[in-house]
This record gives structure tokens, sequence and C-alpha cells, in this order.
């Protein structure tokens, strides 16, 4: 898998933990819309994004750009892990 869809496949899964979490963008986007992440200065992954887009858009489908900032910091979602020594 080449970096570029490593950081899309990342992209799209947080943007769906954002949609669940914010319904209220959800209601933004028309149905059946192509999206089309975009990320702030990356000029690269922009582009790629771009193509794959067109490659797979339907005849007469909306397009709808997300402009992304960045991602936070990954971060554990562990709930109190214990460790057992055998």
């Amino acid at each position: 898998m080449k970096l570029a869809e490593k950081k899309h496949a990342i992209l799209v899964a947080e943007f769906d933990r954002y949609i669940i979490e914010h319904p209220e963008f959800a209601k933004k986007i028309p149905r059946n819309a192509q999206i089309v992440l975009q990320v702030d200065e990356d000029d690269e992954y922009n582009a790629w994004s771009r193509r794959i887009a067109e490659k797979q858009r339907e005849k007469e489908q909306k397009v709808v750009y997300v402009r992304i900032k960045g991602l936070k910091p990954a971060y554990s979602r562990l709930m109190e892990p214990v460790t057992l020594v055998a």
C-alpha cells in the first residue's frame, strides 16, 4: 500500500467518526455526493485524492471537497489495561 493510500484510509476512518459525532456536519453533504478529502499543505495527497475521486465519480454526481487542517496526534483508547505476568 502506498503512502497516499495509507493516509487516505486513516483520513476516511477519521472522517466517518467525525460524521457520527457531528451529524449537523453531515447534513451539509448532498445525498450520494462524491466526497474528496483535501489536507492543508499536502499538495501531493490532495492531487492524488482528486485523481482517485474523478476516476470513481458517477456521471452527474455532485462533488463535495472537505478541507482538513490535519490530524490530532493519535492516542490510545484502551480503558484500564492490566498486566498479568506468568
